[in-house]
């Protein structure tokens, strides 16, 4: 018995191609180049807002070396062009949506970095702080974190963390309709 895929399609179906897919303009250098500098530069805000040293910052980044970090943050604070790498680009596309459901989920933006700044005992951190699975230097430690927040930002209820430990569920007896 031989089990693998078929070499050819059934009737009737055609498979897509990756252009079909996915709009591969989006990697190409020009594109690239013109996200880099504002895409940069709200990286660097959030980071500032998070307190993230510059290790931490080049860890979200895939560890460039401090020259190159540095040329880059000098770059886009001034405007200048520049092309960051797909991996970077994505990396700081996940912290934009990291940044954006923690305006979404808390009051404020101090409650947000609190969040990410303490543990939490979500399986998926283990008791450390989600900022440690950011600060990883690994792209699933960031995203992790995203679908963690964009799941709880769904609906989905957040394990139960230090702030919810005095927590009771509400009862039918608590909700007055008047």
């Amino acid at each position: 018995m031989q089990l693998g895929f078929r070499e050819r399609p059934q009737a009737g179906f055609e498979p897509a191609a990756a252009a079909d897919i996915i709009d591969l303009d989006r990697f190409a250098a020009p594109n690239r180049r013109r996200l880099s500098g504002p895409a940069l530069r709200t990286f660097l805000t959030i980071a500032d807002r998070w307190g993230l040293t510059e290790e931490q910052r080049r860890l979200v980044l895939g560890y460039p070396s401090r020259s190159t970090y540095h040329h880059w943050a000098k770059l886009a604070r001034e405007g200048q062009p520049f092309t960051l790498d797909v991996d970077a680009l994505l990396r700081l596309s996940a912290v934009f949506g990291i940044h954006q459901a923690l305006g979404v989920l808390f009051a404020d933006e101090g409650e947000g970095v609190r969040w990410l700044r303490g543990p939490h005992l979500a399986p998926v951190f283990g008791g450390q702080p989600p900022l440690a699975l950011v600060t990883s230097g690994t792209q699933d430690g960031l995203m992790a974190v995203r679908r963690f927040l964009d799941a709880a930002r769904g609906g989905l209820y957040m394990p139960p963390n230090a702030l919810d430990a005095a927590f009771t569920p509400y009862e039918d007896t608590d909700i007055v309709i008047r």
